[in-house]
């Protein structure tokens, strides 16, 4: 059988390198207009250049951006995730594409032409960022729909009936660019393994099951599946022999989901040893030295000038806290940071100093009958955490990051919740992916955990930005 050749994803590429060529040529020919033609910019002392130059500039930039967008990987295909996540990769690669144009420009000379203008080369900064942020949604939304509406999808055709099957499922019907149709599933063994039955997704109708792992060759041929996801390590290991090389040798692209943590993960590396292949997990992101020196920097800067812009609320808020209960202003409690090793971390007062003395420790909830009134206020609007920015710039906590607990629920938690603890490989944060996402206070612990190894495996700057910035703008459960 010969396989199908599908490019679907090498022309959408390659139309996006079109559009984005066309996108610097066309914006270093704006910025041209604007410095010298629109009459909006002074000439001053500037000799009006010859157009040629420019033109020769602008054809240079569209050849540099191209082969610099394919550095930051914004030629990857299929497009998933939101568009958002795509703009910090696009300014680092129009920055590349101006940074390495102007250092040409000045190895490059042509008798008789004059420098190039930095106001063009900033106009024409903005101007390129801006075109092609615009033609690139454009085209990503465009993407999408040819994607949906496409005749030729991958088959799916899953080995396993668990909560991960499913969920593998869900993602690939649930994104149209990966333009994949699952088929059926197949249970990982007999129904009768070891005297035990297989346990079954409750989400998941039983028609779908189309038979077992044994049933791969004949379910395989009558559906047409062109893949094989094996997403339920229990499949006998002999069998797993059998369906590898019956994919091998029916041409069936075999995909395996290595939930060795119990959850999708992306660290998956393999190491070879001499001729030994090692399977293994890869570093965490933030294990890295420069990626640790650049979130300390963040959190430095972040931490000045919050506690300069908080001061005057904290100032504000003090004599109403004071007169809401005796008590102080500041609240301190011990927390469990990097590593689980404990540190006392700073907040404002929202409860009476004896909140606490009936009950031990408990998570706030809903309505919670020991907040004051000027505390329910304050923990709605996140104010009682400004404090906490001291805490960032001694170097306890992070801007973003998991949340600090305290110390018992962690040792409630670490037995009983899977992978809780890996959550404590980087410093705790102010805010997070999870709080931002309404998993704070009285929810799910498990599906915090989720949210915090997600951004854990996926940390960068930029998504550190997205998660500021989406703090100002959700308090889901902020009780």
């Amino acid at each position: 059988m010969r396989p199908v050749r599908d490019n679907f994803h090498a022309w959408c590429a390659l139309l996006g390198g079109a559009m984005d060529a066309l996108s610097a040529f066309g914006g270093t020919m704006l910025a041209v207009w604007l410095r010298f033609d629109s009459g909006l910019v002074p000439l001053l002392h500037e000799v009006m250049p010859p157009r040629r130059m420019y033109v020769a500039a602008a054809a240079a930039l569209a050849g540099m951006m191209v082969v610099a967008f394919r550095l930051v990987g914004l030629y990857a295909r299929p497009q998933l995730g939101p568009f958002g996540d795509k703009f910090p990769k696009m300014v680092r690669g129009v920055g590349i594409t101006m940074g390495a144009a102007l250092a040409l420009s000045f190895v490059v000379r042509v008798e008789g032409w004059p420098p190039y203008s930095r106001t063009v080369a900033l106009m024409a900064f903005a101007a390129i960022l801006l075109l092609v942020t615009v033609q690139r949604f454009v085209l990503y939304r465009a993407e999408r729909h040819w994607a949906k509406y496409s005749k030729h999808k991958r088959k799916v055709l899953i080995v396993g009936v668990n909560r991960l099957a499913l969920h593998v499922a869900e993602r690939l019907q649930g994104e149209p660019r990966l333009r994949a149709a699952v088929v059926g599933f197949l249970l990982p063994a007999s129904p009768k393994a070891g005297g035990a039955e297989v346990a079954m997704d409750p989400a998941l109708a039983p028609s779908r099951v189309l038979g077992t792992a044994d049933d791969l060759e004949r379910v395989a041929e009558g559906t047409g599946a062109d893949e094989v996801i094996l997403a339920d390590l229990s499949v006998p290991r002999e069998r797993l022999t059998d369906i590898f090389f019956h994919c091998e040798r029916n041409m069936l692209t075999f995909r395996m989901v290595p939930d060795l943590y119990g959850i999708l993960t992306t660290r998956i590396r393999v190491d070879q040893l001499a001729d030994t292949p090692l399977l293994g997990i890869a570093p965490w992101p933030l294990e890295a030295f420069w990626n640790r020196v650049m979130k300390r920097a963040e959190d430095v800067l972040g931490a000045v000038v919050g506690l300069v812009v908080s001061a005057p609320v904290i100032a504000v808020a003090a004599p109403f806290i004071k007169r809401s209960s005796p008590g102080p202003v500041f609240y301190s409690q011990v927390r469990c940071g990097i590593g689980g090793k404990p540190f006392t971390i700073y907040k404002l007062r929202t409860m009476p100093t004896d909140a606490e003395a009936e009950s031990g420790p408990v998570w706030t909830k809903k309505d919670d009958e020991r907040r004051t009134g000027v505390g329910a206020f304050l923990r709605k609007w996140n104010l009682d955490e400004l404090p906490q920015f001291w805490n960032v710039l001694r170097g306890d906590m992070s801007l973003v990051g998991p949340r600090p607990e305290r110390p018992h629920f962690v040792e409630k938690f670490k037995d009983g919740v899977g992978h809780y603890m890996t959550r404590h490989v980087s410093k705790p944060g102010i805010t997070g992916w999870a709080q931002v996402n309404g998993l704070r206070g009285d929810t799910p612990i498990e599906d915090r955990v989720r949210y915090d190894l997600y951004y854990l495996e996926n940390w960068s700057l930029s998504f550190d930005f997205k998660v500021l910035v989406q703090t100002f703008f959700h308090n889901e459960n902020a009780y």
